[in-house]
């Protein structure tokens, strides 16, 4: 029977399993940082508009640069993220995921390499892998954050091509301030010409302001973005970035042609069209994240800082670890994240009721096991 290692694949994607979080149908999904909340029927209502538009001229190609979206998206970052964006520093794909892809088969690839700081988003190793890139894993302290001074010095060291800054960082929650930024920037133009993207996913959750900003003068700094989180919006599948237009232009030399669908492109501009009361949702979110947060600690949890939609919550050293607590609370209709961080896991701010199931489910594991 043929596998895998059968086939002559590369040998650097040998013994490695697809990235995916666990689908199980259970009453209380918190596993995957999926906004809670369904799209309002207005929104609805005006997606279907929108599609029904573009199905009369699907026998033609979408627009290939997808300049209207674009320039929305760029006026969505003007407005909320406090710096001027013009449709020409912005660039969207098929999900941040692609943005990065596309930026990593523009700056990475074989021969070349990237550095994140783990525990961190695992699509990013995931997708230096899948185009040939080298791996670098950086340094964090024991409170998650980035130990800048080591990661200086790893960047000297090492010189990687591409630098990979998660704020906030999933699967930690924790956000990556300014001064934190410009001194990796520094450290690795001081190295070599390197790019560093920040990844905003959960931007529009966070305390802190945007980084978007940093771009002004600094054209190999990168910002992505999703609209899978804040928007509500993740079975779109759509993820855009902003930087210096040299970039976007050279995102567009690996780009796949007519790559963002018209009907896609015609979904986010309807979501862009309700801004503020999606923008709404993320406030509810982040009052029930902190709830989570309050509540977690004082049933005797250890929980990190969180500025994302979820929370990292521990610290289980145990008969099991971790994943047994995950199982207990699998068990009992819940269903969060175990992302191999030892001794935690994570879970997505849901709904109000949503969080009350969790967090009682949470007190009879514990009560249970005397922990």
């Amino acid at each position: 029977m043929t596998g895998i290692d059968d086939l002559p694949i590369r040998d650097e994607l040998r013994g490695q399993s697809p990235y995916g979080a666990p689908q199980l149908d259970v009453p209380v999904r918190l596993n995957t940082n999926e906004n809670p909340y369904p799209l309002p029927e207005a929104l609805v209502t005006r997606i279907a508009e929108r599609v029904a538009g573009a199905a009369r001229e699907l026998n033609r190609y979408p627009d290939r640069d997808a300049v209207e979206l674009r320039g929305e998206l760029a006026r969505y970052l003007t407005r909320t993220a406090g710096h001027e964006v013009a449709t020409g520093n912005v660039w969207a794909a098929n999900g941040s995921n692609e943005v990065l892809q596309q930026l990593l088969q523009a700056f990475g690839g074989p021969g070349r390499t990237a550095i994140g700081f783990e525990p961190s988003y695992s699509m990013h190793a995931l997708i230096a892998r899948g185009t040939g890139t080298g791996w670098i894993s950086g340094p964090r302290d024991e409170d998650f954050t980035i130990d800048v001074e080591a990661a200086r010095t790893v960047i000297a060291e090492r010189r990687p091509h591409v630098v990979f800054v998660c704020s906030p960082n999933n699967p930690t929650g924790t956000a990556v301030d300014a001064e934190a930024v410009l001194a990796l920037y520094e450290a690795a133009q001081a190295a070599r010409p390197a790019m560093v993207i920040v990844d905003e996913a959960y931007g529009e959750f966070s305390h802190r302001p945007s980084l978007l900003p940093l771009i002004d003068g600094r054209p190999n700094l990168v910002v992505s973005r999703t609209m899978s989180k804040a928007f509500g919006a993740a079975g779109l599948r759509l993820g855009y970035l902003a930087a210096h237009r040299a970039v976007v232009d050279a995102v567009q030399l690996v780009r796949l042609p007519y790559h963002l669908s018209a009907v896609t492109q015609a979904t986010a501009l309807a979501a862009l069209e309700h801004t503020d009361t999606l923008l709404g949702y993320v406030r509810q979110l982040k009052g029930e994240r902190d709830r989570l947060v309050a509540e977690l600690r004082a049933v005797g949890c250890e929980v990190t800082d969180s500025d994302a939609n979820f929370v990292q919550f521990g610290n289980f050293d145990g008969p099991g670890g971790a994943h047994a607590v995950w199982q207990a609370l699998l068990e009992r209709g819940v269903l969060v994240r175990d992302n191999g961080v030892p001794g935690r896991l994570r879970v997505t701010a849901g709904t109000p009721a949503e969080n009350d199931a969790f967090l009682d489910a949470v007190r009879a594991v514990l009560k249970e096991n005397n922990r």
